[in-house]
């Protein structure tokens, strides 16, 4: 039988086209008499408003909608071949950031040079990110782990840079915050005509690299012993992927949701060859693409607000990717490589005692030594100490929550054997966060307090809603850091819409938003201590499961590993690190996610040195961003979360460099 009409995916496939369909023709009717519909399409009175809304604004934004969301299906799923992770997506090597910051570096800097078309512009800062990222992975023959490390890093980078302009240009950046989130609208059939004959031409390449990217499948032994050149291919595959996304995002801007989604959602259905995956998910991307925006354009004549479509995939795409993990089987994108061969430390004692001994010092010069009224200089006694009530708090919470996001990023990475894994992936970030952004928009004020138990709420609720979705298939770590990414793109479109349109309240929380010390009072901070090192003190008990669950679950089992009570202790661990860091200092991105590696690259392998030296990496990398934040820009200040994450990239490109 003819395998695509046998495919499991053709039911779900044709229930979306029927959705697609029921959805247009009620558009259509709502806006023009059925008579004149064939009219309107296809030959359209110029006189008639309503024809010409039809003919040049609606029609071509259902285009652009099939057409982005092919694009993105195809290339999630070449970026989960070549990089072998099912957590890769478009967005997972800077093309977004990069196309992001350029438009807002040239809106700020260069506005005339936005007469030569936006998508120019962002297609240049996709590709100068690409560019970084290879450049930085070339030595290492484009091994998928670096890779993947070269493009979280870069990711973090831009982003972070973004961020702070965003912060320090907020009215000059307003009308990028929606098509920062994604948005479709169209004017006229110049965005059809730019992306269709791109797509044809990537579908062509596409099909000519099916055949020589299913060696991909075998790891990198088997590959080379068949004649394959693994840097060409992977530069190829990857290339290609990138060039498919830049297209998208300099015409619609970020809808980084259904790249990650179809492509996943097509192989948990049960499609397995690279052909009819690379057939079916930019089908399925091209329907939820089309749907949601059809679904969000009938929404705003009933809710007046302002909602980009990136965010409305993300808010109806994720209940069905959580719909679909506990109930259909999951097997791992195969991996060749899921850690970079590092030589061990031949003493990791004296590495971290040697750390400890560095982090005090910082810790003292943050405290004694910044810029004044005079400038740059050590103060008297009594400054001194009228300096230590503000300096103090804010140097304690800063390590405090770089040690608990470190822990956190330990965890989640070696349980779960993946180098893309981080604390925000579990959802809690995002559930703390919109815990803090519900107290505040229901509170005419927000006291310390209140944030912190709306905080507490949001995380708990995402824990218990991760819990309940992984307890009957087991925890498998695959799986849950599924359920998570779905769990955290339910709230990243309500952030996105929020500040889209403006909400004074949630524009104030923008530093937090940022990693910020601003509000830590000395209890606080002195709590926060306190927990850090308690939870140091239970992640070290469980560094005998950290060593032995990488091996793989026979082995872990075979060896007294009871797996399902390790993996939930494990998740309750960093659902309470993850969260304790963000109620107090916001949601941080780079600690938790890259101080675990940048520990790896130092030579501590062994569990125990490993989350000592990740801990040891995250405080002393936030207690410096938090001295540097306040100094750089004296008297303003830069939130610590983004100097954490351009101080600690910078490092962690060096290391990749010499690699």
């Amino acid at each position: 039988m003819n395998p695509f009409v046998s495919s499991p995916l053709l039911r779900p496939g044709l229930c979306l086209l029927a959705l697609t369909l029921v959805l247009a023709c009620g558009e259509l009717a709502r806006q023009l008499p059925g008579s004149l519909w064939w009219q309107a399409l296809f030959s359209p009175r110029l006189d008639d408003a309503r024809q010409a809304v039809i003919h040049f604004s609606w029609l071509p934004r259902l285009v652009v909608c099939l057409l982005a969301g092919a694009a993105l299906g195809l290339a999630g799923t070449l970026m989960q071949q070549v990089l072998r992770n099912p957590l890769a997506s478009p967005t997972t090597l800077g093309v977004a950031s990069g196309a992001q910051l350029a438009l807002m570096m040239v809106t700020l800097f260069a506005p005339s040079w936005l007469l030569i078309g936006r998508e120019w512009i962002a297609m240049a800062g996709g590709s100068l990110a690409m560019a970084l990222v290879f450049a930085l992975a070339w030595r290492r023959q484009l091994n998928p782990v670096v890779i993947v490390f070269a493009g979280l890093v870069i990711n973090l980078y831009l982003a972070a840079i973004s961020m702070g302009l965003l912060l320090f240009f907020q009215e000059e950046l307003k009308g990028l915050l929606v098509w920062g989130s994604g948005s479709l609208a169209q004017n006229s059939w110049s965005g059809v005509s730019y992306l269709l004959p791109r797509l044809l031409v990537a579908v062509v390449l596409a099909a000519l690299l099916v055949r020589p990217l299913a060696v991909l499948e075998l790891d990198d032994a088997s590959a080379r012993s068949l004649g394959v050149s693994l840097k060409q291919l992977r530069f190829a595959g990857l290339g290609l992927a990138v060039f498919i996304t830049a297209c998208v995002v300099s015409v619609v801007g970020l809808i980084g949701f259904i790249g990650l989604a179809a492509p996943v959602m097509v192989r948990m259905l049960g499609v397995r060859q690279l052909g009819l995956r690379l057939l079916w998910a930019p089908v399925l991307g091209a329907l939820l693409l089309a749907a949601t925006d059809l679904l969000l354009q009938s929404l705003t004549r009933f809710w007046p607000v302002l909602i980009p479509t990136g965010a409305m995939t993300a808010l109806l795409g994720a209940p069905l990717l959580l719909w679909l993990i506990p109930r259909l089987s999951f097997k791992a994108t195969p991996r060749a490589t899921v850690g970079l061969v590092v030589a061990r430390h031949p003493a990791p004692a004296r590495f971290i005692a040697i750390l400890v001994a560095g982090l005090v010092v910082v810790m003292l010069a943050s405290l004694l030594f910044g810029q004044g009224m005079n400038g740059w200089g050590w103060p008297s006694w009594f400054r001194w100490q009228a300096q230590l009530e503000w300096r103090l708090p804010r140097a304690l919470a800063a390590g405090a929550a770089g040690v608990l996001l470190a822990l956190a990023g330990t965890l989640l990475q070696r349980v779960s054997n993946n180098p893309m894994a981080s604390p925000e992936l579990l959802g809690v970030s995002g559930g703390t966060f919109m815990g803090v952004i519900v107290t505040a928009l229901l509170l005419p004020a927000l006291p310390l307090p209140m944030m912190l138990l709306g905080g507490v709420l949001g995380a708990f609720a995402c824990l218990l809603l991760l819990v309940l979705i992984n307890r009957k298939n087991g925890f498998q770590p695959e799986r849950i850091l599924l359920s998570g990414i779905a769990i955290t793109a339910l709230f990243e479109p309500l952030q996105a819409i929020a500040l889209a349109n403006g909400d004074l309240r949630v524009q104030q929380l923008l530093s937090w938003m940022s990693g910020s010390t601003y509000y830590v009072t000395l209890p606080v901070a002195y709590g926060l201590t306190g927990l850090a090192l308690l939870m140091l003190a239970a992640c070290l008990l469980v560094s005998r499961w950290l060593d032995l669950m990488p091996m793989g679950p026979a082995v872990a089992t075979a060896l007294g590993i009871r797996l399902n009570r390790a993996q939930l202790i494990i998740l309750l661990l960093v659902a309470v690190l993850t969260a304790s860091a963000t109620m107090v200092i916001g949601p941080l991105s780079f600690a938790g996610l890259l101080a675990p590696h940048m520990a790896k690259l130092m030579g501590l392998v062994r569990a125990r040195w490993h989350l000592l030296g990740a801990a040891g990496c995250g405080a002393l990398l936030m207690v410096l961003a938090d001295w540097v934040g306040q100094q750089i820009l004296f008297p303003q200040e830069v939130p610590v979360g983004l100097v954490s994450t351009l101080l600690g990239g910078a490092y962690f490109m060096w290391c990749l460099r010499r690699l």
